[in-house]
């Protein structure tokens, strides 16, 4: 499977170089904006999976491009970070962006790259669910031909130990 592509947020050049510290272990492909609308743009033409974006940022804050993100890419999985401690700003956070986790700085690097990772296998997981779920429904359909085709030919026959009774012409 190809890299994760993840995408940083942040107005500070410091922060942005922080979380990039943070993940140069890992094996993701990352992207990184200064701006929202630096951020945007990026979306246009770079297939994100992850966004990790700062709530106080000018011009557009970190909440309203995650609300943006939503409505315009929702498969995308969202991550605010913030320094500012008001109750109001995280349920603002929560409530119009719908993100998937949301840290307070300074960030636990550990916690972070934790989350991280666990929203790649949860979006890994989903869509292995849905090929899994497609390939099922190929079946089905197959099923359901044959059974129409050959009536009788999805029906088995069991003993009473439970083996399956083949019956031949």
């Amino acid at each position: 499977m190809s890299k994760h592509r993840l995408l940083l947020v942040d107005d500070s050049p410091q922060m942005l170089k922080s979380l990039l510290r943070v993940f140069h272990e890992d094996d993701y492909n990352i992207l990184t904006a200064d701006s929202a609308k630096k951020a945007l743009k990026c979306l246009e033409t770079e297939n994100v999976e992850l966004i990790i974006s700062d709530y106080s940022m000018p011009e557009i804050s970190g909440v309203d491009l995650l609300k943006l993100v939503k409505v315009k890419y929702p498969h995308i999985i969202r991550i605010m970070l913030t320094g500012l401690t008001e109750f109001d700003v995280i349920k603002e956070a929560i409530n119009k962006g719908e993100i998937y986790r949301f840290f307070n700085k300074p960030v636990d690097d550990f916690e972070l790259r934790l989350s991280v990772r666990y929203a790649f296998q949860q979006r890994d997981l989903e869509i292995e669910n849905n090929v899994l779920k497609n390939k099922l429904k190929i079946h089905e359909t197959q099923l359901e031909k044959l059974e129409r085709d050959y009536p009788g030919i999805t029906q088995k026959v069991t003993s009473p130990d439970g083996s399956i009774i083949i019956e031949s012409d």
